[in-house]
């Protein structure tokens, strides 16, 4: 925190791997961290956390470059998900501006497995039009508008699991999906509580980003062969060199001294 006397580091992400780097050095105390999120709720994994200050909300190319010339971080950690590709971008613009080390934690590699791959959210909203049976999606609300438009019977077919925040709520409401179709919990969600959903609303589809293990990935999977629905996977946006979390750990500890 500004005025602390230690150094600071900015960490992007309200993640999994965002919350464990920022408790990792605050359990350390060699630094003070700053934690930017998108979501209150990406904000609620580090809040309560000693030596760690939480910034929610979208925050433009030059709001960061700005910030990090303003606070003259050690380095920049862009814990960031592996499909916010456009957030990775600006922060990696803003560090070479603003000459601030920069730091890119990845998951692990992406999975290949018998389901079907596509490229995006309307390569997967077209792919279920043209199938019969409820389909179950579980990546969150931001692209809820993009199956409603491809499919015509949404309202009978779509069941959304999206976080139980109030905004993601309305949003999937104004769009006409019924809140009885609604699935408003907070992960992560084990394969028996995935394949208890896919009974409970006889889904014949799931679909899912290939967001590795801390992502529920796995369980997603293992509860879709279980109950022998199809798996349909949004592959990530871009391939990216990075760092896994236990090697960015090592890189803040023997690199920056922190």
């Amino acid at each position: 925190m500004e005025g602390s006397g230690k150094p600071e580091v900015l960490v992007f992400g309200g993640t999994t791997e965002g919350r464990e780097i920022a408790g990792w050095l605050s359990a350390r105390g060699t630094c003070s961290v700053v934690v930017s999120s998108l979501t209150e709720y990406g904000g609620s994994l580090v809040e309560g956390l000693p030596n760690v200050e939480s910034l929610t909300g979208r925050m433009l190319p030059d709001a960061m470059e700005h910030l990090m010339r303003d606070r003259a971080f050690a380095c920049v950690v862009d814990a960031t998900h592996p499909y916010a590709a456009g957030v990775s971008a600006s922060i990696a613009a803003s560090c070479e501006a603003s000459g601030t080390p920069r730091l890119r934690v990845l998951r692990e590699g992406e999975p290949e497995g018998p389901w079907a791959g596509v490229a995006d959210a309307a390569e997967a909203a077209q792919l279920v039009a043209g199938r019969a049976g409820n389909v179950l999606l579980t990546t969150g609300s931001n692209d809820l508008p993009i199956y409603v438009e491809a499919i015509d019977d949404y309202q009978e077919r779509v069941y959304a699991r999206i976080l139980p925040m109030e905004k993601s709520i309305a949003s999937a409401d104004s769009l006409g999906i019924p809140l009885d179709h609604i699935i408003a919990m907070k992960g992560p969600f084990s394969k028996e509580l995935n394949s208890a959903l896919i009974r409970q609303f006889d889904i014949k589809m799931l679909v899912t980003k290939a967001s590795g293990k801390s992502g529920g990935f796995w369980e997603k999977v293992d509860a879709a062969r279980e109950c022998g629905v199809e798996l349909i996977v949004i592959r990530r946006p871009i391939q990216e060199e990075g760092l896994s979390l236990e090697d960015a750990k090592r890189e803040l500890e023997e690199r920056f001294g922190l």
